[in-house]
């Protein structure tokens, strides 16, 4: 059985799958045993130059009581990416998503997107100085963006599942009142639909709260601008 989603083709005489199969490039996570499988993501250029990451995985399932007999995880993070992009939340552009399961029932699926041009991992933005290159007018503006951000997947009833700040990113292009500011969401392996708004927002947002290195002060001016766009608070948040 082979389940694919394309939306750019290599080639169209070529089979989607094998040719990204065998793609060969730099291993960003060498592969690891998880979920009972096996999963990896190497950089790649296309033929216009784009930097592309492959996410290769054999084997490598989720269970739910949708799937109670395993769904590839690729077909997951696919369905989370689509639906994201339709809420306006920044995430990576997706070129390549499939699945195939052999005789034996072994499954061997792929994602690929684009790079996040210029985006930079939050930790990363700050170690880097940027909050004191740009100023703090800049980084409010920071601060707002990925609070909006984060509000609009809740809205959508989206939980990101795994929401540590090593997966929040940030661009900003120019300085000052000019500054443009660019949020995206990363590593959304274990992201899914709830019930509720709050159900998604209490879970990530505590989860966040956890993962991350910013301050009481900095943490509520990020929840305000949360606030003004999913209109309520999240109950036993700190």
């Amino acid at each position: 059985m082979t389940v694919d989603f394309v939306q750019q083709s290599p080639s169209a005489s070529e089979d989607q799958f094998e040719f990204y199969w065998n793609q060969k490039g730099e291993w960003v996570e060498e592969p690891n045993q998880r979920r009972g499988g096996e999963s990896g993501v190497q950089r790649v250029h296309d033929a216009s130059g784009r930097l592309l990451y492959v996410k290769r995985q054999v084997g490598h399932t989720y269970r739910s009581w949708r799937y109670p007999l395993g769904r590839p995880t690729v077909l997951r993070e696919r369905d989370a990416l689509l639906a994201l992009n339709h809420l306006s939340v920044g995430v990576p552009e997706l070129v390549y998503c499939g699945a195939q399961q052999a005789a034996d029932k072994q499954w061997r699926a792929l994602l690929v997107t684009v790079a996040l041009d210029g985006f930079v991992e939050i930790d990363n933005w700050y170690a880097a100085g940027e909050r004191e290159r740009l100023g703090e007018a800049v980084h409010e503006r920071v601060l707002q963006a990925i609070g909006q951000t984060l509000a609009r997947m809740h809205l959508g009833r989206w939980q990101h599942g795994c929401l540590y700040a090593k997966h929040v990113f940030v661009r900003v292009i120019g300085q000052g009142d000019s500054a443009q500011i660019s949020v995206a969401l990363l590593d959304l392996e274990k992201s899914r639909q709830r019930l509720t708004a709050h159900k998604a927002a209490s879970h990530d947002l505590k989860q966040l709260r956890r993962h991350s290195s910013w301050n009481s002060t900095d943490w509520d001016r990020l929840i305000y601008f949360y606030k003004t766009v999913f209109g309520s608070a999240i109950k036993g948040l700190r």
